[in-house]
């Protein structure tokens, strides 16, 4: 007699095959490389610099939107809203938004329309919300993750692509509809 398997056990197995696909995106893909926004205040300028020097040494290009030196009264959207226009406006393919939280890098990219920004400190994240929500903006606490864990996450997010399901197709439309009511 076959036990169906519980809601939980369901989940453990479809993560299973998400870490298992993702992990071969990381070594399948050819790595497209992209070029990259990346901004931060004075709370994520040390990991904003340290991924920066990673992408560059990946073969991306990288576009720094500052700070371009950490001061203590300098202001996120001052750095992250132009990324996230550039993101939008598509003259990025990607981009990276850091504060000392990464809470506010992602409310304030995610007030520029066309922009689907998130904060991201797990792997499963990183690349679910590329593939499922078409993810162009990863967010992160400069605080709060670890620098080898971010550049985990940010290969994991360049790594994949969105799926284009209908099912998610639709649910971003209803999305950008959100976008244009006051």
């Amino acid at each position: 007699m076959k036990i169906p398997a519980s809601a939980a056990g369901r989940r453990r197995h479809e993560h299973t095959i998400n870490k298992r696909t993702s992990d071969k995106l990381l070594t399948e893909l050819p790595g497209k490389l992209q070029r990259i926004g990346i901004a931060a205040d004075h709370g994520g300028y040390e990991l904003k610099e340290y991924l920066a020097e990673k992408l560059r040494e990946a073969g991306h290009e990288v576009v720094d939107f500052g700070d371009g030196r950490p001061k203590e009264d300098d202001d996120y959207p001052d750095f992250i809203v132009p990324l996230a226009r550039a993101v939008a406006a598509g003259t990025m393919d990607r981009g990276v938004g850091i504060c000392g939280s990464g809470v506010g890098a992602a409310v304030c990219a995610n007030k520029v329309a066309g922009v689907r920004a998130c904060l991201i400190h797990e792997k499963f994240s990183a690349h679910q919300g590329v593939e499922d929500d078409d993810l162009n903006m990863i967010c992160f606490g400069g605080l709060v993750v670890g620098h080898a864990v971010a550049w985990e996450l940010l290969q994991t997010f360049l790594a994949v692509r969105f799926s284009g399901a209908a099912r998610f197709r639709r649910r971003l439309a209803k999305v950008a509809n959100l976008e244009n009511k006051p």
